[in-house]
């Protein structure tokens, strides 16, 4: 498939790559580069990667044939336009929760080789020193070609995401940002949003986080996620991410009617029907 492969951002995601190539690769030279010093040590030492630099520049050193953009996506635009300046030739594919206005952006910098990619995978922890070399096998992974895409580049993403075990589904880029809008980017909104919440009900000396069961454990896990790339996706699909969180919150206001109106009935249908379409995901 692919002999040499570069990392941009060597992280959780970024690492999780380089190990499930390393797999199922064996010969494949995987390099990682990372703004941070520790990150590239850390991944070194691990063996995830075989060399790594803290310059992106040295991508041109490295050679690679494809190029694996792993960093927040408020990155992406710097990263892009420095390999545009490297006159980067290789496939470029990223593992961004975030398509939309940036794949067009990316394609006026890098052109038709690149490939917009967002395996549905992940953790809330960060680092490389958390990666897993499992995280894609069985999980879709959404790649947001356009009618610039090179069809020889989308075949080599798309072959080499088949190649990992994760099931790949074309989606338009704007459709992208509204659905995980929807499923992902608001669902974070509300846990992070949760947490926010109950420090402000604790009080009086009494410290609620101290109390938590693993029902409220289990529903804010994802607020341990990474503060900067999430971030970054807010500010990025904040439209799509808007929408959906002013839904949430007319769902949460008719619950909240109910509850102060005392209609035991109709709370029962409304907490029915949640049950219902929840217990239809598989």
């Amino acid at each position: 498939m692919f002999e040499r492969v570069c990392i941009v951002g060597v992280g959780f995601m970024g690492g999780s790559f380089a190990l499930a190539l390393k797999e199922r690769y064996p010969q494949c030279q995987i390099f990682g580069i990372d703004i941070n010093h520790s990150a590239i040590s850390k991944a070194l030492e691990l063996k995830t990667i075989d060399g790594g630099s803290t310059q992106i520049k040295d991508t041109l050193r490295f050679d690679p044939q494809l190029v694996v953009i792993a960093t927040p996506v408020g990155t992406f635009e710097e990263i892009a336009k420095a390999l545009a300046q490297l006159d980067i030739k290789c496939v470029i594919t990223d593992l961004g929760s975030v398509k939309g206005r940036i794949v067009y952006m990316m394609e006026e910098h890098l052109g038709g080789n690149f490939v917009g990619g967002h395996p549905i995978a992940g953790t809330e922890k960060s680092g490389v020193e958390n990666s897993l070399k499992d995280l894609f096998k069985g999980k879709r992974c959404v790649i947001t070609p356009t009618e610039k895409t090179s069809p020889q580049a989308k075949k080599m993403v798309k072959d080499l995401w088949q190649s990992l075990d994760a099931l790949v589904e074309e989606m338009d880029p704007y459709l992208h940002d509204y659905i995980f809008g929807a499923v992902s980017h608001m669902p974070h909104a509300v846990a992070f949003a949760l947490i926010d919440a109950i420090a402000r009900l604790s009080k009086d000396g009494v410290n609620l986080f101290e109390y938590p069961g693993g029902g409220f454990k289990d529903f804010t896990r994802i607020a341990s996620s990474d503060p900067i790339m999430w971030r970054d996706i807010f500010l990025e699909n904040a439209e799509n991410i808007v929408k959906a969180i002013e839904v949430f919150q007319e769902s949460l206001d008719t619950l909240k009617s109910l509850i102060v109106s005392g209609k035991a009935y109709e709370i029962t249908q409304y907490l029915s029907k949640a049950k219902e379409l929840r217990d239809r995901i598989v």
